[in-house]
C-alpha cells in the first residue's frame, strides 16, 4: 500500500474519532452548565478545554453558548468539531478506491451536516440534537465499516488510527481531571463533586458501563480502573492499546515487516505494563503520573508507526514488497 493512502486512512480515522469525543465532551460540558448557579464558570470551562485537550479560542467576553459554537464550528481552528470533520473527510476523499462507497456517503452525509448547521439557529436552541447526531453519524461510519470494507491491510491503518486517538484522549481527560477533583488520597468523592465525576464517566460513554462493574456509588480508584485497566470496555485505555496491538500485527504480516520493528516493540511494552498494572500501584505511583507516561508512550507508538510505514525513507521501499 502506498505511503500516502496508508497516512490519509490513518489520519481520516483519527480525525473523525476526535470529533466525537468532542462532541461528547461539550455535550456533556453544557449539560453540566445546567445544573449550576453560575453558567459563566472559568473553571469548567477551561477544565473542559484541558481534558478535550483544545486550546482556548480567545473568547473571554462571550458567553458559553458563543464560546461553545466557536469551538464547533470555527473551520480555521485546529481543534474545532468542525475543522476534524472536514479533515476527515478530505483524506477519505483522497482514498475513495479504498474505502466503499456506503463509508464515503455517510462521512459526506456527516460533513454536509455540520455544515448546514454552523448557520442554522437551530444549534443555539437545540445543540444537544446537533452533538447527538454527530455521535450517532461517526457510529453509522465505524458500523458501515466494519460490514463493507475488507479487513485486510487498509482497515487496520483505519484502527490504529482509531484506538490511538481514543486511548490518548482517555487518558487525557481523566488526568485533567483527577488533577482538578481528586482532593485527598482518599477513595471518597467530595460531594460537591459527584456530578463532575459523572460527567468524567459520561464524556468517555463509560457511566452505564461501570455502573453495571461497580454500582452507582463512584468511587476514584474505581473510575481509574475502569477507564484505565479494563479488558472488556471498548473506551478504556487498555482495550485501545491491545486493538492498537492487533491492527500492528495484521499490518506487519500484510507488509512483510518484522514484529520486532519499534512500534511493534513499544505497543507491546505498554500493553504488558497496562496488563500487568494493579489499581493499587497507579494509586500508589500518582494517576497523574501514570496518565502522563501513558500519553508519552502513545506519541512514541504514533511516531514510531509514521516513521516505520508512512514517513519511511525512500531508498527503504526497495525492501518493502507491494510498495511503489
Amino acid at each position: 500500500m502506498l505511503s500516502r493512502v496508508a497516512d490519509s486512512l490513518y489520519w481520516m480515522s483519527r480525525y473523525l474519532e476526535r470529533a466525537e469525543h468532542l462532541a461528547r465532551g461539550v455535550q456533556v460540558y453544557l449539560n453540566r452548565l445546567l445544573e449550576l448557579p453560575d453558567p459563566e464558570d472559568e473553571a469548567r470551562w477551561n477544565l473542559m478545554l484541558a481534558g478535550l485537550r483544545v486550546g482556548s479560542p480567545a473568547l473571554a467576553e462571550m458567553t458559553s453558548y458563543d464560546r461553545v459554537h466557536a469551538l464547533v464550528f470555527d473551520a480555521a481552528n485546529p481543534a474545532a468539531l468542525a475543522y476534524c470533520i472536514d479533515k476527515a473527510r478530505e483524506n477519505a476523499r483522497q482514498v475513495r478506491e479504498q474505502i466503499s462507497s456506503e463509508m464515503w456517503e455517510q462521512l459526506n452525509q456527516l460533513f454536509l451536516y455540520v455544515r448546514k448547521s454552523s448557520g442554522d439557529r437551530s444549534f443555539d436552541a437545540q445543540p444537544h440534537e446537533f452533538f447527538q447526531a454527530v455521535k450517532e453519524g461517526s457510529h453509522l461510519f465505524q458500523g458501515i465499516a466494519d460490514s463493507t470494507m475488507n479487513h485486510s491491510e487498509g482497515w487496520d491503518f483505519i484502527q490504529v488510527g482509531r484506538f490511538i486517538e481514543r486511548a490518548s484522549s482517555v487518558a487525557n481527560l481523566l488526568d485533567a481531571h483527577y488533577g482538578a477533583f481528586m482532593k485527598s488520597t482518599e477513595d471518597a468523592i467530595d460531594p460537591d463533586d459527584y456530578f463532575d465525576w459523572v460527567c468524567v464517566l459520561k464524556s468517555c460513554t463509560a457511566f452505564e458501563a461501570y455502573c453495571k462493574v461497580y454500582t452507582a456509588n463512584l468511587r476514584p480508584y474505581c473510575i481509574a480502573e475502569f477507564l484505565v485497566l479494563n479488558a472488556e470496555f471498548p473506551h478504556s485505555i487498555r482495550f485501545s492499546i491491545e486493538m492498537v496491538q492487533d491492527a500492528l500485527s495484521g499490518i506487519a504480516d500484510a507488509t512483510k515487516t518484522h514484529k520486532s520493528g519499534r512500534a511493534n516493540r513499544l505497543v507491546g511494552k505498554l500493553v504488558a505494563t497496562l496488563n500487568f498494572s494493579q489499581i493499587e500501584e497507579i494509586m500508589g505511583q500518582g494517576v497523574n503520573t501514570y496518565l502522563d507516561d501513558v500519553q508519552r508512550q502513545c506519541t512514541q507508538i504514533h511516531a514510531a508507526f509514521y516513521q516505520t510505514y508512512v514517513a519511511y525513507p525512500i531508498d527503504s521501499t526497495r525492501l518493502r514488497p507491494g510498495s511503489e
